[in-house]
């Protein structure tokens, strides 16, 4: 799953999917300086969640802040959206970037308050402006195997790094991801989202935005 792969221990799983749109062509958008969890980095607390009191995330950062990231032509981008390539006499026009190799460094800092048990999971949605690309719940558990954490997770301070791999395609365009993550009783643990814009280089002296 593309999206959670670097999932953190400390239910940081968005951290991952955001880190994969951040470029020196996107943008934060932050609604509530009150929800914005410090650090480097777009994630926020959801708005209108009430957690349980099973952790508290004291910082996350991304480095390198921002890496650079392969831009689709637009016939990719039509592909990957409608699902078939879509002619334009200017996709050559447009410049393109090659993440290929760079990794990605993720440093979370936070502290466990309750026993975090098996069969834990996470509810995820990532968005592209308003098509739904992903919709999906996963074992939070097995997640965290990523930064070789098992469960039960004791409570205690928990201090998580994890490299990743970005991807070589990345279409412009805004995305919303949320990870909304409940333990095995049904109590909620926590729910973090980030709203991202990421442009086409070379369109922002147009005054546009894709």
């Amino acid at each position: 799953m593309r999206f959670s792969v670097a999932a953190l221990s400390t239910l940081l799983a968005p951290s991952a999917a955001l880190s994969l749109f951040n470029s020196e062509s996107q943008r934060a958008i932050t609604s509530n300086d009150d929800l914005k969890i410090p650090g480097e980095s777009p994630l926020e607390h959801c708005s209108d969640r009430k957690a349980e009191g099973y952790v508290e995330i004291k910082s996350v950062d991304l480095a390198p802040n921002p890496p650079s990231a392969y831009v689709l032509s637009p016939s990719r981008l039509g592909e990957m959206v409608v699902g078939y390539p879509v002619a334009n006499d200017y996709a050559d026009w447009f410049v393109l970037f090659d993440s290929s190799g760079q990794d990605l460094v993720i440093k979370a800092e936070g502290t466990v308050k309750k026993t975090i048990k098996e069969g834990a999971y996470i509810d995820l949605t990532v968005k592209y402006g308003l098509i739904r690309l992903l919709k999906t719940k996963a074992d939070l558990c097995e997640q965290m195997g990523e930064v070789d954490l098992k469960c039960p997770v004791e409570p205690g301070d928990r201090v998580i790094t994890k490299t990743v791999q970005l991807p070589k395609e990345i279409p412009p365009g805004t995305y919303n991801v949320e990870a909304d993550v409940f333990a095995a009783n049904g109590e909620r643990i926590t729910c973090l989202t980030a709203t991202v814009k990421f442009n086409m280089p070379g369109m922002d002296f147009l005054g546009g935005e894709l």
